[in-house]
């Protein structure tokens, strides 16, 4: 049985961050374990970028530093997420062996002196990183202080050159087995692009024109296949010494490079980096949703791995948060599902490119407020840590996304670069989170016939597969709402005869779906009853088979814009914030779905996780929430009969 992430959190909420020692002289290792101690800090992740440090020069090793303090976290009761330094390879080995180097489209070689500087494909970046994945395993698998694997970094490697070319070749002999099946499915016959050898196929490269878009869309795959590949290679090492530690790499939020469904399946910690920008009004939104994917990745609970205690360094202007925030998006985290707070990372650098973002423990010192807040926050989750981990939260709604669908939407050749599908994806989340609707993730594959709504803000290419199960959950008394652009293309990114497959067209009530009428940027068009956004389509219903929405005025007037088939809903726009949270809750409620609870004032979010019920105030004004009955708050102990009051920024944690 693999371990879980259980293993690990022991019935505690892991707390800590990245801590990277070998940037601090030794005598400042005993001020951390100091500070660590007194805010709590139980979980650090060392080694992310060591591999320099570790391996000097080929198949040297220098391990003596992290034997020491591996042993002083041990000593001091801080356990320790070990990670393969895989992510970062040292300056010798690009100097050394040019071909594990990556090149990009246009050919340039991206060379040492930053970070992800490695060829995915390059037996010779694999052979290295076993090695020292291999001798880190075996030299510390039985280690007291383990207690998890981190394996490399933020997979976001795309390589373009010579090595990653034959492994794309390979990649594809084994998908199609002839190049007659190659030709049809990238449909080669479009501008004489058809293949007699498969020496000829290249990765798609810096072109004159518009690129194949079935290409582009098998090289994404591909792409998140080798990584893939990377990961599980390093993974199956550490497991082979270390079978009762769980083994994890952080992702992005919504990077498009992996297919994070499929990459879920291999991990046995689902685990994310997240840093919503604290000037943005909706961060917590965009945190929710984040947080929201990785839990339905995880099938339960999850690990935050990095988030940023103040500033980041990567935006062209790096606000810090204001007092309360980190504390706030933290505690969000947990009531979403995290049994894990990290983040990047303990104390901030001096030195080197990230000087400047922020850690737990800031330049102002232990006497800073960043650091100060994360005490409180170290100490709370102390608190709550055995009422909260490996509790679940239930949802009767799911939103369905899927990287294939992502990645061949976003061809360059489409209608509107207007269209981005993560922003699509955050506005329909965003209606059920503002109507305080509890909300999970799914591919379209997935069993859905646990919800009682189903949600697809857009699934431009669709499996027969996935079809077949949208209207097999619909068949079976589930509510379906689809926006647009939806069924359009089949997994080659073959246009569907009417340009929406024929089965979901009956399903809606679609007679023909004649143009598709994409806006300008800030252009909207009329309906009845809202504004639409973004889009617009020019439908012809099926006469008396769906109930509709009008357009009002322009080309489309008395057109359908929205329309209504039993359990079946389409929305051929993107109607604006206010109209959609009202389309999505009164679908709900006649779906059975009801918020978590009722009557919240806005910018209140209410979760309940397990037995506890979390409420989070977004705002920077103090609000009463009125919750009725008798209940325990745990970050403060006082009893709450039936109101409560949140500060600017406030959290209360619920017990009935």
């Amino acid at each position: 049985m693999r371990p879980t992430l259980a293993d690990a959190t022991r019935g505690r909420i892991l707390f800590g961050g990245d801590y990277n020692p070998e940037q601090w002289p030794e005598e400042t290792w005993q001020d951390d374990v100091r500070l660590m101690k007194d805010a709590r800090v139980n979980s650090v992740t060392l080694g992310v970028f060591s591999w320099a440090k570790l391996e000097p020069e080929p198949g040297a090793r220098e391990f003596g530093w992290l034997d020491r303090v591996m042993d002083l976290l041990h000593e001091h009761g801080i356990g320790v997420v070990l990670a393969t330094p895989t992510a970062s390879p040292p300056p010798w080995m690009g100097r050394l062996h040019p071909d594990t180097l990556p090149r990009d489209a246009d050919g340039r070689t991206e060379v040492w002196g930053g970070r992800q500087h490695f060829s995915h494909s390059s037996a010779t970046y694999r052979r290295y990183a076993a090695a020292i994945t291999e001798d880190l395993a075996a030299r510390y698998g039985t280690h007291p202080a383990l207690t998890m694997w981190h394996i490399n970094n933020e997979y976001c490697t795309f390589d373009y050159g010579d090595e990653a070319a034959a492994a794309f070749r390979r990649w594809l002999r084994a998908k199609y087995r002839t190049l007659d099946a190659l030709n049809s499915a990238w449909g080669t016959a479009f501008w004489s692009q058809g293949y007699d050898t498969w020496d000829g196929i290249l990765p798609p490269r810096h072109a004159h024109y518009l690129k194949n878009p079935a290409q582009v869309l098998d090289f994404r795959r591909f792409t998140s296949d080798m990584l893939l590949e990377c990961f599980t290679a390093e993974r199956d090492i550490v497991r082979r010494h270390t079978p009762h530690a769980p083994v994890t790499s952080n992702f992005m939020p919504l990077w498009i490079g992996q297919d994070a469904w499929r990459w879920a399946e291999e991990e046995d910690v689902v685990s994310v980096d997240l840093y919503p920008d604290p000037r943005d009004p909706l961060g917590g939104q965009r945190g929710a949703l984040v947080q929201d994917l990785t839990r339905s990745q995880a099938r339960g609970p999850w690990m935050l791995m990095e988030q940023a205690a103040g500033p980041v360094n990567w935006r062209g202007v790096n606000h810090p948060k204001p007092p309360g925030l980190n504390r706030l998006w933290s505690l969000q985290a947990v009531a979403r599902g995290a049994d894990a707070v990290c983040y990047f990372q303990w104390r901030q650098s001096r030195q080197g490119a990230e000087k400047f973002h922020s850690g737990m423990v800031s330049h102002a010192g232990e006497h800073g407020r960043t650091y100060q807040e994360v005490r409180q926050l170290g100490h709370e989750l102390a608190c709550i840590g055995s009422s909260v981990t490996e509790s679940q939260i239930v949802s009767d709604v799911a939103i369905l996304h899927d990287w294939h669908s992502w990645w061949a939407g976003a061809h360059e050749g489409r209608l509107s670069a207007e269209v981005d599908l993560p922003e699509v994806l955050t506005a329909w989340h965003r209606a059920l989170w503002e109507a305080h609707l509890a909300t999970d993730f799914a591919h379209p594959e997935h069993d859905l016939s646990g919800y009682r709504l189903v949600v697809v803000p857009q699934l431009y290419l669709l499996t027969d597969a996935a079809v077949d199960n949208l209207l097999r959950y619909v068949h079976g008394g589930g509510t379906l709402v689809c926006g647009f652009l939806t069924g359009v293309a089949d997994e080659d990114d073959r246009v569907r005869p009417g340009g929406m497959d024929a089965r979901l067209r009956e399903l809606f009530g679609i007679r023909t779906l004649h143009e598709w009428w994409p806006l300008e940027a800030g252009e909207t068009v009329e309906c009845e009853g809202f504004r639409g956004t973004l889009w617009s389509e020019e439908i012809e219903a099926e006469p008396g088979a769906a109930r509709t929405v009008p357009y009002r005025g322009g080309e489309l007037d008395g057109l359908p814009a929205v329309l209504h088939t039993g359990r079946a809903w389409y929305v051929s726009t993107l109607p604006e914030p206010e109209a959609l949270r009202e389309l999505l809750a009164s679908v709900a409620e006649g779906a059975g779905v009801r918020p978590v609870l009722a009557g919240l004032p806005d910018g209140v979010e209410a979760v309940r996780r397990g037995e506890l019920l979390f409420l989070l105030n977004h705002g920077r004004e103090p609000v009463t929430v009125e919750v009725p009955g008798d209940h325990r708050e745990l970050l403060g102990g006082e009893k709450v009969t039936g109101s409560l009051t949140l500060g600017r920024y406030g959290v209360a944690v619920l017990r009935s």
